[in-house]
């Protein structure tokens, strides 16, 4: 199934990353800009295949920090617009991204990270929750396909109704991976809570979940 298919109901199996884009797709994305990066590289291409059905732009641009300004300049004027990125690479636009907040958007501008826990793809592990709580920016954690696409679709209404970027954070064992999903279009905005389902080690399977952000930021302020 392509992620542009109206076959509402219809379960496939899809890549996290596949899931993200159909879930863009599903919001009536106009604009998706992103810079390579595993594990979010897979993003941009299925969002490509799709402008060239549904006629919306789509774009590698040259480096991070030009995909996250060409897709919030489309927001700023009122376009839905997702930018994709790894986590080190959420590092190149931090400047832009602690700034887009004081003005806010008109559009709906989603912030797709994949972090890589266990640094299995990248130079460096992170979290980039993190980079959303200093925003002060909505941040929703997909666990599963069916999750990474319903989310990526809400978070465009969320972005609207906030008038503020929403962050969908993935990570390395979300976006490769495949499983099943629903084939579904538009409803309406669910708000999701950022909840912390679990971290991975190299050479491992799982280790225990994160703690909250509240539990971490209340023994920072002590």
């Amino acid at each position: 199934m392509s992620v542009y298919e109206d076959e509402p109901g219809k379960r496939v199996l899809m890549l996290g990353n596949e899931a993200i884009a159909r879930g863009a797709v599903e919001a009536g994305v106009q604009l998706g800009a992103a810079y390579p990066g595993t594990p979010s590289s897979e993003i941009m291409p299925y969002l490509a295949d799709a402008a060239k059905e549904l006629g919306f732009y789509t774009e590698w641009s040259t480096n991070e920090v030009v995909a996250f300004e060409v897709a919030a300049g489309a927001a700023v004027v009122g376009g839905r617009a997702l930018f994709a990125c790894k986590g080190a690479g959420l590092n190149v636009v931090m400047d832009m991204l602690m700034t887009l907040p004081y003005t806010g958007v008109r559009g709906g501008f989603v912030i797709v990270v994949a972090d890589d826990p266990g640094a299995w793809y990248s130079s460096n592990e992170q979290d980039s929750r993190f980079a959303g709580l200093w925003a002060g920016l909505p941040v929703l954690e997909p666990w599963d396909q069916q999750s990474a696409k319903d989310m990526t679709r809400d978070a465009f209404a969320l972005s609207e109704r906030l008038e503020l970027p929403v962050m969908v954070r993935s990570c390395t064992r979300a976006t490769p991976q495949e499983t099943s999903a629903w084939a579904r279009y538009r409803r309406n905005v669910t708000r999701y809570s950022s909840i912390s389902t679990g971290r991975y080690r190299t050479g491992g399977t799982c280790m225990a979940p994160q703690a909250p952000f509240g539990s971490i930021a209340g023994r920072r302020s002590r």
